[in-house]
């Protein structure tokens, strides 16, 4: 079957062909060989908060591109800037020189983060920007003569796939079977993700921060998400930022989070750690930043950590970069990007309408295979007891038009900032339905 122009995708598209060609040629990341990613819809385009495929199937996206769409797709304003700089200049290498974009958009970080958090290191995805904020956290210590190198982070957390990513969890897919490029003290839960909303629960993770940060040779940093992504869709307790925070003043340790998932209104504020209102040292970004069109990823930090940087006795400076890190293009569309967060206040949005997914769903707490459901913004995760129920929830909603994802008995709704109330209540339908029939 095939889908013409007459659908309005402006290209004819053999689905046969393109998926004999993809099981040829591609190696699909974070699937089976021979299956997963190359078993899936083959898709063609995209619009709003909707995609469609080879085969004429139209799909309500609530798994956001893989969780980048901020704006959904096909959107003008993103699109005209792409085009725009890249008929004037598509990039040029920051360690000798500079483009308009990427000041641009260095300054509005500034503005949108904590006051202080000023110096920004554009890199290409969320995997180089942990290796960039892990270089930086080694390298302040390094600096100031009393170098530290161990990492404390969650067991549960997800930062990437490069070598030093991989290494910060504790997620059995993330198992290296490489030698440790430096120590890390990996912090469990001390109860299952749905119990983290009962008394107590902040008392005891914040604890088991604590021994953490004390059991051993200082940390350089403390380095963590706002919200469990791959680690299951985990909100965690509100405050325990707030206790983080103090942990890392008390011992020195940077605190460094990773807002690659959460930021830009993902979670009903700009970051994820507003909710707490705290400062970090360093924030790690990407994802929505760029909406999903162009890959872009950055590492802000204070003026603290970015002058320590001027002892470096090679270079007086961070020996990190990448070639196309900053990318004129990527830069332009990121400010089409913010202008639209802004003026559609997509970030207000996504709170509001997060609780609406949110009180949808909770009555599926009810059934059987259901562990819990929980959510924050635009983020809701039904916990199924078995992987193999999540597996069925997905597959169920996929053929009602929904597409979800799944991380391990967790299934996560992740719909663009730009859906609207129709679009929250065919979800919940949707999920609700395939979760019965399942």
């Amino acid at each position: 079957m095939s889908l013409t122009d007459g659908e309005n995708t402006g290209v004819a598209v053999d689905e046969e062909s393109a998926r004999a060609r993809d099981r040829r040629f591609v190696w699909h990341p974070w699937s089976p060989v021979g299956g997963g990613g190359a078993e899936g819809p083959v898709l063609v385009s995209g619009s709003g908060y909707r995609v469609r495929d080879a085969a004429g199937h139209r799909y309500l996206d609530a798994i956001a591109s893989a969780m980048n769409s901020s704006c959904g797709y096909g959107h003008p304003a993103l699109v005209a800037a792409a085009e725009r700089q890249m008929s004037l200049l598509p990039h040029f290498d920051l360690s000798v020189g500079t483009h308009l974009p990427v000041g641009l958009v260095a300054e509005r970080l500034a503005a949108l983060l904590p006051r202080g958090v000023a110096r920004t290191l554009f890199v290409n995805g969320g995997s180089e920007a942990t290796e960039a904020a892990v270089a930086i956290a080694h390298g302040y210590w390094r600096h100031r003569g009393r170098p530290r190198s161990r990492i404390v982070t969650f067991a549960a957390g997800y930062h990437g796939t490069t070598l030093t990513a991989q290494h910060l969890s504790g997620l059995p897919a993330h198992e290296t079977h490489a030698e440790a490029p430096f120590p890390v003290t990996r912090v469990e839960l001390p109860v299952p993700a749905g119990e983290l909303r009962s008394p107590g629960a902040l008392d005891a993770l914040a604890g088991a921060f604590e021994r953490a940060v004390s059991d051993g040779p200082p940390p350089a940093a403390v380095f963590v998400e706002a919200l469990l992504n791959v680690g299951g869709g985990v909100v965690l307790p509100p405050g325990l930022l707030r206790a983080v925070r103090g942990l890392c003043d008390r011992s020195g340790a940077l605190l460094m989070v990773d807002e690659v998932f959460c930021g830009f209104g993902r979670t009903g504020r700009m970051f994820g750690f507003d909710h707490d209102g705290v400062t970090p040292d360093v924030v790690t970004m990407s994802k929505g930043l760029s909406g999903g069109y162009v890959p872009l990823a950055a590492v802000s930090a204070t003026e603290d950590v970015y002058q320590s940087f001027a002892a470096d006795p090679l270079l007086g400076g961070l020996r990190y970069g990448h070639t196309t890190g900053g990318h004129a293009v990527a830069c332009a569309v990121a400010l089409a990007v913010l202008d639209v967060i802004e003026e559609r206040k997509l970030v207000a949005a996504s709170a509001a309408l997060g609780e609406e997914l949110l009180n949808g769903l909770l009555p599926l707490r009810d059934h059987p295979e259901v562990v819990d459901v929980r959510g924050l913004g635009l983020v809701a995760t039904v916990e199924c007891r078995r992987p193999e129920a999540a597996a069925a929830l997905v597959a169920g909603a996929r053929e009602r038009g929904t597409l979800l994802r799944r991380q391990g008995s967790a299934v996560m709704a992740i719909p663009p900032l730009i859906i609207d109330q129709a679009g929250i209540a065919e979800l919940v339908r949707t999920t609700g339905r395939a979760l019965e029939d399942g």
